[in-house]
């Protein structure tokens, strides 16, 4: 074998694909209310898939930590950021030095509706009927996007928002899922290739015309074949919370996301400036040749 058909096999195997994702998947539903002891439970076993650390608002800024998960239950979102003022995409990734730790978390969430709300009053501002049907897992505070079912999840390093990065696995706490599939996790790599959709368990398995009030359901997936996510979208029922929501669509609201931590993502891999090399290796030889 010339060398050069060294190099060439030498680049196809440093550019193969990673084996096929074998998320771990960790769901449950409960209509017990917050205090079910299996639900929690599950939570725990997700927790641990990540690692089992949590770490607190700010640690390890401005750089991320190596190991661990970061967690957001809403509680930390002050007054002036709560409904019925919009809540900012951006508010929990915040910069080392600039905003507060409890700011620093690496994550950033965006909609193609008109905002987001977090609701201490069970999103009473947005739904008049909303205390009899949403409550809080980790109380008081509930997380929603507003005038669509769709919510975005992206990571930067905790403390420099202008670095992104990845994680290996998400999981959301969702309040009062009717039926299984109305709510939904998809998780994207930084190719923007689907690494694989996933639904959330509801109290029914089909949309009956039944209702769930008072429940609570939690989906969380995580990756161990070395993939890596940039973008989680969350599809939260088939309504979004809105003054034009009457109840009779599945609305689906959020408390606890809890997610790995975000590392940086990797400068591009040299197979690029390999490919490059190998060009000018065969122009050169081709003109050796001639």
């Amino acid at each position: 074998m010339t060398k050069t058909k060294i190099l060439l096999a030498g680049i196809a195997i440093s550019m193969a694909p990673l084996a096929e994702a074998v998320p771990v998947t960790r769901s449950i539903v409960t209509t017990s209310g917050a205090g079910d002891i299996a639900f929690k439970a599950v939570i725990d076993s997700f927790r641990s898939d990540l690692g089992g650390v949590l770490n607190p608002p700010g640690a390890c800024a401005p750089g991320p930590c190596t190991t661990g998960r970061r967690e957001i239950n809403w509680d930390a979102v002050t007054l002036g950021f709560s409904s019925p003022n919009t809540f900012p995409g951006d508010f929990f990734n915040g910069t080392t030095g600039v905003q507060p730790a409890g700011r620093i978390r690496g994550a950033t969430f965006s909609t193609p509706g008109t905002g987001f709300r977090v609701s201490a009053s069970e999103f009473s501002d947005e739904v008049g009927f909303g205390p009899a049907e949403f409550d809080a897992f980790s109380p008081a505070r509930m997380f929603a996007s507003m005038g669509s079912n769709i919510t975005d999840v992206t990571f930067s390093v905790p403390g420099s928002p202008g670095l992104a990065a990845t994680v290996r696995g998400m999981g959301v706490v969702f309040a009062d899922v009717d039926y299984t599939g109305s709510a939904s996790l998809e998780f994207f790599n930084t190719s923007g290739a689907s690494l694989g959709l996933f639904p959330v368990e509801g109290v029914f398995p089909t949309a009956d015309g039944r209702n769930s009030q008072g429940s609570f359901s939690f989906l969380g997936v995580s990756f161990d074949s070395g993939e890596r996510v940039s973008r989680v979208r969350i599809v939260s029922g088939a309504h979004g919370i809105d003054g034009t929501y009457t109840g009779l669509d599945d609305a689906v609201v959020m408390d606890d996301f809890i997610y790995a931590e975000p590392q940086a993502v990797p400068e591009p891999l040299t197979s690029t400036l390999i490919c490059a090399g190998l060009a000018g290796l065969l122009a050169f030889r081709r003109r050796r040749s001639t």
